[in-house]
């Protein structure tokens, strides 16, 4: 089976360089129209320029695609709608969103400052959110959507000195938890991927030789499948180094205590049957996990 995005429309933001630049290269070498968005900023989100849109632009005109640039800052939910109304209004619609764009500001969160936080969190997770509110009304009206989310490690794991970035990671898989759950009715797909890859964002972290092992193209196939037509949904794939794999959100049986027995003392006591996972239970909608609860209260009351 070929993947295809013939006639689609597909924006791609922090596509200038790295993983979105691979990202963006490939929709267009396999079809679609590419919005190719990138604030131009460094790594920690200063300065901006419009030139590393335009050079991706050109590597797909070059190749026969179609593509535009874009310098919109995905921070500002503005910015983010006039991104989207200029790729209406070239094309006619919006088939795919990547949300790809990012910085870093890495520092233990003790000496962290407020502004450095912030900036992080408005880049990955509010951008994000501001990315997907621009393109949801045209998907909606089309009754398709392909929304990807780029998470990390740093979020689902931890890493020191992320506190900011991990926050904001691990932010987007519960904002794709509630999107897929809003989009389902008019199959918009929203899913999260977590990659390993040498970028700029990465380049001083690891020696020379891990970094040949994380190409930014290793992760690409794993990101162009989850905003293909047979996409699945609700799914957060890792990708690196050749590696491909899911994450599985789970919750263990737990134990139900009566009324008597709701005490510290008694959590304490039974901690490990709480925490014990080998009978778990997958939720897919929070109201879910609270029928549970009541559920078992209820049977609970009866006794």
């Amino acid at each position: 089976m070929t993947i295809r995005f013939d006639g689609q429309v597909a924006v791609v933001t922090g596509s200038g360089n790295g993983l979105g630049r691979c990202h963006a290269l490939e929709l267009a070498r396999r079809g679609a129209k590419v919005v190719v968005n990138d604030f131009g900023g460094a790594r920690d989100g200063s300065g901006g320029s419009l030139t590393p849109a335009q050079s991706v632009v050109a590597e797909i005109e070059a190749n026969g695609g179609e593509a535009m640039a874009n310098g919109a800052n995905v921070a500002d939910r503005a910015d983010c709608e006039k991104m989207a109304q200029a790729a209406l209004e070239r094309w006619g619609r919006i088939d795919i969103l990547i949300n790809n764009a990012g910085i870093l500001r890495d520092k233990s969160l003790g000496k962290m400052t407020a502004q450095e936080w912030n900036s992080v969190i408005d880049v990955h997770l509010n951008g994000s959110a501001n990315c997907s509110a621009a393109v949801w009304s045209p998907m909606k009206e089309r009754n398709y959507g392909r929304i990807l989310m780029t998470s990390s490690t740093s979020g689902i794991y931890g890493n020191f000195g992320q506190s900011n970035y991990g926050a904001a990671k691990m932010g987007v898989v519960g904002l794709m938890n509630t999107l897929c759950i809003e989009g389902a009715k008019n199959d918009i797909r929203v899913n999260c991927i977590a990659p390993t890859a040498a970028t700029r964002m990465t380049s001083d972290l690891l020696p020379a030789e891990m970094l040949d092992m994380l190409k930014p193209e290793y992760v690409t196939p794993a990101a162009i499948f989850l905003v293909s037509e047979d996409a699945p949904n609700r799914t957060v794939m890792f990708a690196g180094a050749g590696h491909y794999s899911t994450l599985e959100i789970r919750e263990s049986a737990g134990v139900h205590l009566d009324l008597g027995e709701r005490t510290v003392d008694a959590v304490a006591a039974r901690f490990d049957e709480i925490r014990d996972m080998s009978r778990p239970e997958i939720y897919t909608e929070g109201r879910l996990h609270v029928m549970m609860l009541i559920s078992e209260e209820t049977a609970s009351r009866k006794r």
